[in-house]
């Protein structure tokens, strides 16, 4: 009697819109999830846009091209998937506005949801362009777009994963029995080493250091003016730390608008991801409003969770009930600046709770959101396990 042959493990293409060295928080998720998944032992391919070329990257494949998911493009796409032996999982990072055609894709979704040879899974990062009756007609035509788009991609998909829970409001009944919540865990090392730590303090004045990680978009940028200004002007001593793509340009406005800060504003703009976790390491409390309120898609919170650096925060409309419930930062209830600087002054004020607050933090994040537990997801179902 011949021995049972095993089938042959599948292997993994990621199709995401971003991935390094092209910037963003896709980008990053993508490459910390094809590295983790090669240093796991699985094969893994990687399909983006980029300058056209196959390139080794560690123990990823990663297949680039210009055009990598126009309509006109797909049908390269489809040979070149083809030519990989199967069997195939395909991982879409979904985003509309990253996959080309000003978000709307139809044929890019339509064409993943007709590869019924491979099996087909989807992360929801974003999931559709908020619709409103008074909203002018290109904005509706892109909602409806969207929900299309969609729609496609999820009703076709294996499995589907939600960076938060609000994305399920938008999937049918059927779909959201399959579907799994996965937050975004950080993008940076969760870990650095003690000399990495007083390198980065000893190149920031003495005094309290009050950060900020992120891109300093208008929405952010301008209740973190109304925090960070009254912070720093209440002692002399404070530091403001700005990190993160755009702090450079931050920190000269700010610094304009109000030149008594001036030289208490440090900025750290374009940072290899072991300095930029070191940075934030130093600080004593990180200032991090949210309009739509804090949520496990926001890769910025995760980095501070993970290396247990005190927060404050805001709630809002995407703000999951475990922030509340579990309470791994100082959380104020909407956006109001003077709130969250009262918060920043009373942690500022409370050493031992400040330490307890990070602690906190940084076992909730080992606990629920790193990226071992997305991985483990991910793995799941080939162990036998249920999603």
């Amino acid at each position: 009697m011949k021995p049972a042959v095993s089938a042959p493990l599948p292997s993994w293409h990621l199709l995401s819109g971003e991935y390094p060295p092209m910037a963003g928080g896709v980008a990053d998720h993508s490459r910390l999830l094809a590295d983790a998944l090669a240093a796991a032992g699985e094969q893994v391919h990687v399909w983006a846009p980029g300058p056209q070329g196959v390139e080794k990257e560690g123990g990823v494949t990663v297949h680039r091209a210009p055009g990598r998911f126009a309509p006109g493009d797909l049908r390269a796409l489809s040979r070149e998937l083809d030519a990989c032996p199967g069997p195939r999982r395909l991982l879409l990072q979904y985003v509309p506005h990253a996959l080309g055609l000003k978000a709307m894709n139809v044929p890019f979704c339509a064409w993943f949801a007709a590869r019924r040879q491979d099996e087909r899974q989807v992360f929801l990062h974003e999931a559709v362009y908020p619709w409103s009756r008074h909203a002018p007609w290109r904005h509706q035509v892109l909602a409806a777009t969207t929900r299309l788009m969609l729609r496609l991609v999820v009703e076709a998909a294996d499995r589907v994963f939600v960076s938060i829970p609000a994305w399920t409001d938008h999937l049918s009944a059927r779909v959201r029995q399959r579907t799994e919540w996965r937050p975004v865990p950080s993008n940076l090392p969760a870990e650095i080493s003690p000399e990495a730590r007083a390198r980065a303090r000893a190149s920031l004045p003495e005094g309290p250091v009050v950060g900020h990680f992120g891109t300093y978009g208008q929405a952010i940028a301008e209740p973190l003016e109304s925090v960070l200004v009254p912070v720093l002007e209440a002692d002399a001593r404070r530091q403001g730390l700005l990190l993160g793509r755009g702090s450079d340009d931050f920190r000269r406005r700010l610094g304009a608008s109000h030149p008594s800060l001036a030289n208490r504003l440090h900025a750290r703009d374009a940072l290899a991801p072991g300095e930029a976790a070191a940075f934030l390491r130093v600080s004593d409390v990180l200032i991090q409003p949210y309009p739509d309120g804090i949520s496990t898609r926001r890769g910025s919170a995760m980095a501070g969770l993970a290396l247990g650096v005190p927060m404050v925060t805001n709630t809002g409309h995407l703000t999951e009930p475990l922030w509340r419930d579990a309470l791994p930062v100082a959380l104020v209830e909407g956006v109001s600046p003077p709130a969250l600087a009262e918060a920043t002054e009373d942690l500022l004020a409370r050493d031992d709770a400040r330490r307890a607050l990070g602690a906190h933090a940084a076992r909730l994040y080992r606990e629920r959101f790193s990226l071992e537990r997305t991985v483990e997801a991910l793995l799941r179902r080939r162990t036998g396990d249920t999603p």
